[in-house]
This record gives structure tokens, sequence and C-alpha cells, in this order.
């Protein structure tokens, strides 16, 4: 008997913070029996562990199988393979006639007159649960959610099944919700310890709030980098939500907050009905959180100005986007300044608001129709009052990248009409390989966003970034087109290209092909893993073929048949160009009409880049994950990852180049840092961006000074201000997020593809290199009026002009190359991450001295 003795004092600890569906819900609800609560499928109660994925996931199958309330889809798969799962939940009759209801629904937006009938129309509320994976109160309260909209009895939830459909997305973040919950169960005991400092509350690096890429899918929603991310755009324009929350945590000493935010700090296009009605939702969630002794606040902390999150991608797109943070547990139990917060606990606030929610809907469903209606249905008579007809943006070279820029449009729901005729805008001529988006669409209003240079704003303060201008990330010329007079664009709208065919290549002297597209790199990075020889063109060339001369522009990559020792050369080549779809063009002779020969000096050996990211505790792990993302999707290079203090086990001569990115790299040993400039001094290439390039400077690696975030903040003056001018003061004194023009040396090898003397980057820091005075090393600089959209100070201003934003230079026989900014942010700034690609594969065909 003693070991069944033994076994239930090990279940009742373990058991000891768990939680009964009691605890939960309300004595009065009445659930069918015949609906399987959570504790039947997943062996515990809801709050005693953290959910796995998997276990979620399947627990929804059940659900829908059980019950003629839901049905169950996979709407896409994670970067890990996870389904992305979402369950439609409405009445028995409605959910048979679901297609009929959401085309109904859609139609209403498009037509004045089907608009006015509300009468019979439910109202659609999205559910989304813990995009960051690390804040699970949300995908664990969604059992709970799907239980009580499957097993619930009784009027209350007879009449939300009638007026509502319900789109539960209980894991927006799969990936990140796994690696979480691995985390916070595999380091509790069967005695739970609220300690803040135990292991259990603290992640290792990279924490769990990230995807796999470790990227923050809650600024994904306007990007779409992520599949999770267009999966999920893809169904919310199928339905169109009315309302859409987002359920999040935050840190252990808060309470609870929702929405609304920061009047002041809403985007201007957001209808300030949208507040009106965000502010009547919100008494709803009031009064359940009163009737529970919960603390929360609102008007607070957080804002709705860039729509690329999660509780603002709604606001343009006619619902009401709703954020909810919870104190975060992280873990089982913490001690915090309000006492002990547990994880059932948590779990409930956010039931609690969920249940709120539907309520709200059920009550105002008619104000959410009439206006998600009225948005739409006025777009195009708004887009007739603006001043202006539409944008045209100009396609360049690059195929690659303006079909990534109109693919991105297309999922938002923008049409982009190519030109048929030349057109003047801005006294620049745009060519007929541009596109016209105009303004009378549907989306208006998010045309009207993705194009803004918006600098001047009401409040200084922002939560997220003040300027996300698509065109300058993509870094493509755009104009305003002021009239319809010579505007000739084709009658169909932009659809998803298809690639173009060449015709097979034969054996000849040597190929070449242009640096100009996006994925260039990609295909030469896959030519030399395949054992081809290549050399990078230098300075401009003009090379014969058997019919006609072909002009090479600097960057331009030759492969000559004399260095190839594979016998399948011409056939690599071939799968190549038709892979990734660049032209490879045939060449006759190695002499050359103008420039250099092909056998000349000039034409410099390339090699596969073999590249050491450095991560680890200090390093940002979004910016190490941007890094890493752009190399493994646009480039096909797989980085090596190292944590810093695993740095000094490594023979640095494995590789080509070492990559710091934004971080704080001062704890280094010092006889890492004397191997690091050793390696670079032999020969290496080391590339450093923000802090990355702060740490070459302190090494004296990089030989530049530069003007500290200290340095920056110590120019405004803070004579006779008072406390309560703090929060305002340091609004001024960071960059939030802001665009930024730079001068560009066009000649210089890490410039390569970049056609315009101009260059836009993305700021989120004012940490400033000084333009140095060395000759042939400045390859960005910020003009005398840099900001192009987003706000800074203009003490901020003033100093950023004239100073670099890239400077490289030869250190011994290698290279090291600094950049102020993140060239690759958040996976979308296509324009300035062939800075970090041309690095790798041409950082060491110059040399230059940077004193």
């Amino acid at each position: 008997m003693r070991w069944i003795v033994t076994i239930m004092v090990v279940m009742l600890s373990f058991s000891s913070m768990a939680k009964p569906l009691s605890y939960y819900f309300e004595q009065d609800v009445e659930f069918d029996k015949t609906i399987p609560t959570p504790q039947d499928v997943l062996g515990y109660e809801v709050g005693e562990w953290h959910v796995r994925h998997d276990q979620l996931v399947r627990y929804m199958e059940i659900l829908a199988q059980k019950s003629n309330r839901i049905n169950f889809e996979v709407i896409g798969r994670t970067h890990e393979q996870r389904p992305l799962v979402m369950l439609s939940i409405s009445s028995a009759e409605k959910l048979a006639n679901l297609e009929q209801i959401r085309q109904a629904h859609l139609a209403r937006l498009t037509n004045s007159e089907q608009a006015k009938n509300t009468q019979n129309e439910p109202a659609v509320v999205w559910m989304g649960y813990s995009v960051h994976g690390n804040e699970s109160s949300g995908s664990n309260a969604a059992l709970l959610v799907a239980y009580y909209l499957a097993a619930a009895q009784g009027p209350e939830i007879e009449k939300l099944l009638n007026n509502t459909v319900i789109l539960l997305d209980p894991s927006l973040n799969p990936d990140g919700s796994a690696r979480f919950a691995n985390w916070a169960n595999s380091n509790r005991g069967m005695n739970l310890s609220s300690d803040p400092k135990t292991r259990e509350h603290v992640e290792s690096w990279p924490s769990s709030r990230t995807n796999h890429y470790w990227f923050d899918l809650n600024r994904d929603w306007l990007l779409l980098q992520h599949p999770e991310s267009r999966a999920r755009i893809a169904k919310f324009h199928q339905w169109k939500p009315n309302i859409l929350t987002d359920f999040h945590e935050m840190g252990p000493n808060s309470s609870y907050f929702f929405q609304p935010g920061i009047a002041s700090r809403k985007h201007p296009i957001t209808p300030d009905e949208n507040v009106t009605l965000t502010k009547a939702i919100a008494n709803y969630h009031a009064k359940t959180l009163d009737k529970n002794n919960a603390l929360y606040f609102t008007e607070e902390s957080f804002d709705d100005f860039y729509y690329g999150k999660g509780s603002t991608y709604p606001d343009v797109n006619g619902g009401i986007g709703i954020l909810f943070e919870q104190a975060s547990s992280r873990g089982h139990v913490q001690d915090t300044i309000n006492g002990t917060l547990t994880f059932p606990f948590t779990i409930k606030n956010q039931l609690l608001t969920s249940l709120s929610t539907f309520k709200a809907a059920v009550d105002n469903r008619e104000a959410l129709l009439t206006y998600q209606a009225k948005f739409y249905n006025q777009a195009i008579d708004l887009a007739h009052d603006e001043s202006f007809e539409g944008y045209v943006v100009e396609g360049a070279k690059d195929s690659t990248r303006i079909k990534l820029f109109l693919n991105l449009l297309k999922q938002h729901q923008i049409n982009a009409y190519p030109l048929t005729k030349t057109l003047k805008a801005n006294g620049k001529n745009f060519s007929t390989n541009s596109y016209f988006v105009p303004l009378a669409q549907p989306q208006f209003r998010l045309v009207k966003a993705i194009f803004s240079e918006q600098k001047s704003f009401a409040d200084n303060t922002f939560y997220d970034v003040s300027g996300w201008t698509l065109a300058h990330a993509f870094n493509l010329e755009f104009a305003k087109v002021k009239s319809s007079w010579g505007l000739e664009v084709a009658s169909t709208a932009w659809q998803k290209a298809v690639k173009p065919s060449f015709a097979a290549l034969k054996q000849s002297y040597a190929f070449g092909f242009a640096w100009d597209d996006y994925l260039a790199p990609k295909m030469l990075n896959s030519l030399l893993k395949q054992g081809i020889k290549a050399r990078v063109a230098l300075s401009a060339l003009t090379a014969k073929s058997s019919t006609t001369e072909i002009d090479f522009a600097p960057g331009s990559i030759i492969v000559p048949a004399g260095l190839q020792t594979n016998p399948d050369w011409v056939a690599i080549l071939n799968d190549a160009q038709t892979q990734f779809g660049i032209a490879i063009k045939p060449i006759t002779t190695g002499l050359t009409s103008k420039g250099a020969d092909l056998g000349s000096r000039t034409m410099a050996v390339l090699n596969e880049p073999k590249v050491l990211l450095v991560g680890g505790k200090g390093v940002s792990q979004y910016e190490a994950g941007e890094v890493w993302y752009y190399l493994d999707r646009f480039v096909g290079i797989s980085p090596t990852i190292v944590e810093m203090e695993r740095l000094g086990s490594l023979d640095l001569n494995n590789y080509s180049h070492i990559v710091l990115a934004n971080g704080n790299y001062s704890g280094l040993p010092d006889s890492d840092k004397v191997a690091i400039k050793s390696w670079v001094r032999k020969g290496g290439v080391i590339w450093g961006h923000k802090g990355g390039a702060k740490f070459l400077a302190d090494q004296q690696l990089l030989k530049a000074n530069y003007l500290s975030r200290q340095d920056v903040a110590s120019a405004f003056n803070t004579q006779g201000l008072n406390y309560a001018d703090k929060d305002h003061l340091a609004g001024r004194q960071r960059i939030a997020g802001a665009i930024f023009n730079t001068d560009v040396d066009t000649t210089h090898p890490l410039t390569f593809s970049l056609n315009r003397e101009t260059l836009p980057v993305f700021k989120n820091s004012t940490w400033l290199l000084e333009k140095s005075s060395a000759p042939f090393v400045n390859i960005l600089t910020y003009p005398q009026k840099p900001l192009l959209a987003g706000f800074t100070d203009g003490v901020n201003e003033q100093q950023i002009a004239g100073a670099a934003a890239m400077i490289a230079h030869s250190y011994g026989r290698g290279s090291v190359i600094a950049m102020t900014d993140n060239p690759v942010f958040r996976g979308y700034w296509y324009g300035t991450s062939r800075l970090l690609s041309n690095a790798l594969f041409f950082g060491h065909t110059f040399r230059v001295r940077g004193d």
C-alpha cells in the first residue's frame, strides 16, 4: 500500500495549483455533459500545466467532432510545420450556411443598399490568442473559450450563437508557444517556486516570445514576411471581421489592460467612430472585471498608430481591433507587488474579457455592422475628395523586388495597374515598367497609410514605429499622381507574375548575368555551392555574344569556361536561370569592346561565404533573427549561429565573415577580441550594425568616431523643465522608428545593384557615426535634410544631417564594414538588405585604408 500513498502524494503536489471549471465559470452556467472538458482530453485541469500546441490542436479537433456548433480548419503551417488552426463557431443552423453568410457579409461592404439591412446579419468576431509564445495565458484561455462555445447551455449562449460568427484562433504563434510550454513545464517542480529569479521564470536566449526566426509576429500583420501572417491575412480578408481581439501579457507587476489606448496616438486615418465603439465595448470589460474584483487600466501606455499589429490592422479594414494585456506569471506562480500571481488567475482574466467581448458584440451588433459598411462604402467618395488620384511606383531593373512589392499589396486587397504609357509625375518620367495604385478603391485608407510620409504629429511618443512607407522599404521610387490626364493603365490589375522562360544555354567561352535582381545573390551562392567558379566585374564592360554586344554593369557576375572543373557546369547554369528567373547570357570571347577584358585582374574572385553570426545574451534576438532570416530565405546561406560565450571555442579560420547584429559585445573576453582582430587582419570580413558597429569602433577595428545616445540626448535644452515634462522630453530624444534618406556612393562594390543616388534607411536608434575624413570610406551619408517619413525631433535631425550611415575600409588584409542602422529590419527592408549580401560576396574586393 505504501507505493499507492506515494503516488497520491505526488499527484497532490503536482495539482496543488489546479483549478476546476467552477473556478473559471459562474455557477449558473450549465454545460452539455456529452462535450468533453479540457481535463477529459488533456488529463489535467486548465492552468495546472502549460498546454502544448499539439494538445491544444487535438482538443479543438475533438470539440469540432462532438459539437455541431464548430467547424475545424487548418489555414496554414508555421515554419516548423505546425498547423495554424481556425475554428468557425455559430449556431448549427448558421454553420450549415456559413459560406452564404460570409458572402452576404462581404457584399454589404460594396453595396450601400444591402448595407442598410442589419436585422438578420451576424457580427463577425475574431478571437486571437498569444501571438507572443511566452504570453501563454491567452492560448490556455482559448481552451476554456472553445469549451464554453461548444458546451454551454441556456438563453445567453443561444443568443450569442444566433447573432455572431466567431472565428477562434487559439494560437497565433504555434512555434513560440511550443517552445515556451516546454520551457515552463520542464522547469517546474512538484512544489512550485514563486521566486521571480528561478529558472522557470527567466528564459534563456532567445526567448519564446518570437516565432521560428525570432521575429515578433505582432509586427508582421502588414509586412507578411512569415507563413503564419500570410495565412492569417488571407483568412482575415475572406471574412473582414467586425471585432478582432488580440490577447497578450505584460510584466508580472502590472494588472490588466484593455483598449482604448492613448487617444492622441491613434493613426489619423482611423475614423473617430472606431474609438467611440472601442470605448463602448470597453465598458463591458470593466463591468465583468469589476464584478471579479480584478485590477485593470485603460487609455495608457499603448497606442494605435502602426497598422502592422493585430490590434490595429482591423482599424484600417473597417473593424475594431482590441488589445488585451494580462500581467504574466511567466510560469505557474510568481511573487509580484500585487501579491502572488498564479497561472490560473491570468487565464481566468483572459476568459472573462473573452466572454465580455461576446456580450459587447451581441449588444452592439448593428452599430458594428453599420460602421463597417460605411467604412467601405464611403471609400470611393473619400478618394474623390483628395487632391490627387493615386501613386505611381517605378518598377526599376529588379523584377523580383517589384513583384514582391505588388504581391504584398495584393495580399492586402490593394489593386495596382501597369502603365501602358510613360507618365510624368513630380518632375520625373515613369516608364511603362511602372504601376499605378489608385486611391479610388475599397482599400482607400490602407493605400494612404502605406504610402504616407507624415512627419509631424500631435503626440511625439510612439509605442512602435512612426514611419513604415512600404515603397521606401523596397527602395522603389514613387510619386503622387495629381491628375488622370495622360494616365494610361492596363484595364486589369496586376496579378501574380509568371516566372520567365529562357532559351537553353550551350557551351560558350563564358557566361554573365546582372546583379540587379533581388535573387541574384541567392543564385550566385547556389552556383558557388555547386562548384561553379565565378568572378565579379568591378567596373562596367561590354562583352560580345554571337549576334550582339552585351553591356554589363559593375557587379555583374562572369562565369568563364576556362575555370570550370565540373563537366556539368552548363547544365547547372541552365537550371539556375530557370529556378531563379534571372537571364544568364553567353559570351563568345574574352576580348571586350569596352572595359576590362575577362581575364583582367579587375575580375575579382568570388568564393562561397562561410558566415558566423554571433548571438546570445546581450544580442538583440530580433535583429540576429532578421539577419538569419534574410540569409536563409533570400541568399541561401545557413549561417553558423554561436552565442558569445561559445565564441572562444571556435576556430575562426573556418569562417569568411563575422556578422555582429545590434547588441552589447563589451562582455566578450579580451582573448576573443584579440582573436577577432587577428582574424580580420589575416583576411576576414567583419560586419557590424548599430551595437555591432559600436563594438568595432570601441575595439578600433573601425577607424571612426561616433556619438552615443547620451551625446545626442545632451544636445536638448532641459532648462526650466518640470517633472511633468519628463515623458515628453524622452519622446523627443528618441527615434522610435522613422525613415531617413542617405546619399550613396554608387561606385563602391558594397552598393552594386543600387541604381539611385539615394537610399532610404530605417532608423530606430540615435547612435551615430561621424563622417570619416578619410577618402573612399563613406559609403552612405545622411544629407542635410534626411527625414523622409515618421517622427524625429529637429534637434535629432540636425545631428543626423551630414553623419555617416555606412563606413567600410581595410584592416590588414581584411575588411571592416559598419552601419548605423539595421539593413534587414523586420525582414521587409528589401532596399538596404542588399548592402548585407554585397558585403558577403564583395566585402573582400576593396582595399581602402580608414585613416
